[in-house]
């Protein structure tokens, strides 16, 4: 168990003077079985921002707000304290579905929001053409990891050589990109498999050895899960399940249903933007 702070910093500095906008902000950490958040709270700046909060069709704490005053700098300052417990359980051979199941019109429909691919999530023909030799006389469990095992060696983890808009078939020709497209293409590889997936927003506590109380630069990640009689989570930038130092904020189909900030405006003439994430552990 881990008892984690986050500070998570945005500032929007513009060419020119906005005269409106309006946007949502996703940076409130979900409570749910594995983590509970203790207490959170978003502020926006200038203070005249209209704010209200709703859940998404996916379950994520949208904080949406709307400025309809002149101004020149927008700041958005998430704070919250979270306990995160993760377990990751390791599955009987009962537990796995099987492909028939798998392909059945039941889970086809229980799982319709995580089978098809997204418009980031297709890894382009290459890659389709390469994974039924990867999964081969494998279960979904098996495959899911065979599939894991073959990206891990395939791909590179390079900071600043993607964007957002950035597919996952864009990363795959590249052979390397950051947390966000390495999601991507290991969701859409399972997809088509048919392997229901979803992409994980959250932030990372980058150091395991920090002191209590220590405050580290933390870090905006993208993970995965997938199901396979359950679900199950994958971080394929750390090869590694997700543990006590992932903090989920939200899922979504690929990045696309879960930005942090994201908002429209009126005026402007371009801005700089300014990020900085701040973690420490409590516990």
């Amino acid at each position: 168990m881990t008892r984690l702070r986050i500070l998570h910093h945005t500032a929007y500095r513009y060419n020119r003077r906005v005269t409106l906008s309006y946007n949502e902000a996703r940076m409130t950490p979900l409570t749910e079985p594995q983590q509970v958040v203790l207490e959170s709270q978003v502020r926006v700046t200038p203070t005249q921002a209209a704010v209200s909060s709703y859940k998404d069709y996916w379950g994520t704490r949208v904080t949406a707000f709307d400025m309809q005053i002149p101004h020149e700098f927008l700041e958005v300052v998430s704070s919250t304290t979270v306990e995160v417990h993760r377990v990751e359980r390791v599955p009987a051979e009962g537990d796995i579905v099987s492909w028939e199941r798998l392909r059945s019109p039941e889970l086809e429909d229980q799982f319709s929001d995580w089978l098809p691919q997204s418009r980031l999530s297709g890894p382009g023909s290459e890659v389709l053409g390469t994974l039924p030799g990867v999964v081969e006389g494998l279960d979904p469990h098996r495959a899911a990891h065979a599939v894991f095992e073959w990206l891990r060696g395939e791909m590179r983890y390079r900071p600043g050589s993607t964007a957002v808009t950035t597919d996952a078939e864009q990363a795959w020709n590249q052979r390397e990109g950051v947390c966000q497209d390495l999601a991507h293409l290991a969701i859409g590889s399972l997809r088509s498999l048919g392997i229901p997936a979803r992409y994980i927003s959250g932030y990372l506590h980058p150091r395991s050895s920090a002191d209590i109380g220590e405050v580290v630069a933390g870090q905006s990640h993208a993970w995965l899960e997938w199901w396979d009689g359950e679900w199950r989570s994958w971080d394929p930038t750390n090869h590694k399940p997700a543990g006590d130092f992932h903090v989920t904020v939200a899922r979504g189909r690929d990045y696309r249903d879960v930005p942090p900030l994201k908002g429209i405006l009126s005026g402007g003439g371009g801005s700089h933007l300014d990020v900085g994430v701040e973690i420490t552990r409590l516990a």
